[in-house]
């Protein structure tokens, strides 16, 4: 969606609300002194000054009240958006769909991928719920705020199960390519599963460059292409990308949950000392066919669990 971020004084922004009286919306995002919205374009004006224009006509219409749009306010956030691969002004506070992945790094438990959907209306809430970079998060709280995200934003949860997982990579695909699918198959599911309703974006934690990317999935069908962005740390950009994770990690851990009692024993996460400890113990009551129900088997922890 074309946009274009004019940063105005007050005064002007309450003269901008007279003048858009006839498309108020009855809600604003947290911060919003008001949200105008028609046919051709949409206006959101925060208390900061920043003043956001969407749509076909966006630069148009933001041109009556300034002469020099800016993406950017300062030389930290045009860093910020450059690092970020130019992401929208103001996305913190726009309807994004997030999406992010749990247990590449972990030899045990499968891979989970989530893409969830939160509306600029549901950023106060989630704030509440104590959403944020699941990296700052114990498990507990994940497991309590996760319970809260799976009643409140749309979302759609793909996990790859060991067995698929080994069978993949035995067919060459590399992690990366296994990812690149299922988050692509994820934001799929959840743009049908909201529509008639769009998101004024899309944003995937990255994990390979956005060439790579495409790369992976060129062979696939439906492939999302429309308004995604790529960047690192997404988590703290925006809360769909949190939530996303949040809703993954609490998928994984359910799952090392029916592993462990699969096991009889509890599995550790990660890939330290522990866990080669935990597949030897595995291969001596289960076997290497055993095994490919539980672990990533072509993790080095496969071939130190042996010679243990």
């Amino acid at each position: 969606m074309p946009n274009t971020v004019l940063v105005l004084n007050r005064e002007t922004i309450n003269k901008m609300k007279t003048h858009y009286s006839a498309i108020l919306k009855n809600t604003t995002p947290p911060g919003a002194v008001f949200a105008a919205k028609s046919t051709a374009f949409s206006v959101t004006a925060y208390s900061s000054g920043k003043v956001l224009f969407q749509g076909k006509e966006a630069q148009t219409e933001a041109s009556k009240w300034g002469d020099a749009p800016v993406n950017s306010t300062s030389k930290k956030t045009a860093k910020t958006s450059a690092k970020s691969g130019n992401l929208p002004p103001l996305i913190e506070t726009l309807s994004m769909i997030g999406s992010d992945e749990v247990g590449t790094g972990d030899y045990f438990g499968p891979i989970t991928v989530v893409a969830s959907y939160v509306n600029r209306d549901q950023l106060a809430l989630l704030k509440e719920y104590g959403v944020k970079d699941s990296k700052h998060l114990k498990d507990p709280a994940i497991i309590e705020i996760a319970k809260k995200l799976l009643h409140t934003v749309p979302y759609s949860l793909l996990t790859l199960p060991n067995e698929k997982y080994n069978e993949q990579q035995a067919r060459g695909w590399s992690q990366g390519k296994i990812k690149a699918v299922l988050h692509n198959q994820a934001i799929k599911h959840l743009l049908k599963k909201i529509e008639p309703e769009k998101p004024d974006g899309i944003l995937i934690d990255q994990f390979a460059e956005k060439d790579i990317y495409y790369r992976h999935i060129k062979e696939q069908t439906d492939i999302i292409r429309e308004n995604v962005f790529f960047s690192t740390k997404a988590e703290s950009i925006h809360l769909s990308v949190a939530a996303a994770s949040i809703i993954a990690r609490y998928a994984f851990l359910r799952a090392m949950d029916q592993l462990s009692e699969d096991a009889g024993f509890t599995l550790p996460k990660g890939a330290g000392a522990k866990v080669d400890l935990a597949a030897a113990k595995l291969l001596k009551q289960k076997g290497e066919a055993g095994l490919n129900h539980f672990a990533k088997l072509h993790f080095a922890n496969t071939g130190k669990a042996k010679r243990l």
